[in-house]
């Protein structure tokens, strides 16, 4: 169920110091900056939810620790890899297709320049734009080529203009994942590194891994319209859904484990 954001509390005091002349100039000429952070929180919701699964699984066949620490170690570097990986190629393929607009937008600009102004004041009049103040827009965009280009591709192709590096992108989900991914293993983990004695470790595992899936799934509140509460318990009813249902097929299977 998805409920509206909590609306921001600002003051027109706040606002009126925040949209200075001065300050709305820098804030323009500093442009957009790429925001890694989204990569980092769907990383760690992924790495916590297959993690969490690999353990509950196991722990429904009844297999020792040991075999939830080597199974549950093995998924999240293996696969920890494998999103990062993918995470990367799409940020570059992303790049690529800007580029690939680019020149493209370029060709076409010098081939029938008259065909792409046209396609400018379309563009604009859709905007509300008319007359004078039209061409007047249509004639600055294109007094610019570079400028030219970028509203062509933003504009009529819909593609982001924010560079975003597929290393940082890449490297942000890995390292989400296995952070977050390990908590699940921390409590068996812990066994098998000291005398601690738990006797029941996936029971604390599954109460690590719920605060974590609560508090992943409040943070993503921050990148959709969700209420954070909703967004905690969205994620912790899903990822408890993976569990269960690895769990189930764990017991169901347990007696061919050797």
């Amino acid at each position: 169920m998805n409920q509206p954001p909590a609306k921001p509390s600002l003051s027109p005091e706040h606002l009126a110091a925040t949209h200075t002349s001065e300050l709305i100039g820098k804030r323009l000429r500093a442009g957009h900056k790429p925001d890694y952070l989204p990569d980092f929180i769907y990383g760690a919701i992924d790495g916590t939810v297959t993690t969490f699964a690999v353990v509950s699984g196991v722990a429904g066949a009844e297999l020792s620790s040991t075999i939830v620490i080597i199974l549950g170690l093995a998924n999240l570097i293996g696969d920890g890899f494998s999103m990062a990986a993918s995470n990367y190629m799409g940020t570059r393929v992303e790049g690529q297709l800007r580029d690939r607009a680019r020149i493209r937008e370029g060709l076409e600009i010098d081939a029938y320049p008259d065909g792409e102004r046209e396609e400018i004041r379309q563009i604009y009049a859709q905007k509300g734009f008319t007359g004078n103040d039209l061409d007047r827009a249509v004639d600055v965009i294109t007094s610019d080529r570079q400028r030219w280009i970028d509203t062509m591709v933003a504009e009529e192709m819909g593609i982001s203009l924010t560079y975003r590096s597929p290393w940082i992108a890449g490297l942000s989900t890995m390292i989400a994942f296995l952070i977050v991914g390990l908590i699940p293993l921390l409590p068996f983990v812990a066994v098998w590194l000291t005398s601690l004695e738990l006797s029941a470790p996936y029971v604390v595992s599954s109460v690590m891994t719920g605060c974590a899936f609560f508090l992943v799934g409040a943070i993503k509140s921050r990148f959709v319209e969700q209420w954070w509460v909703w967004s905690g318990l969205e994620t912790l009813v899903l990822g408890g859904s993976a569990a269960v249902l690895a769990y189930i097929v764990g017991w169901a299977l347990r007696g061919i484990a050797v």
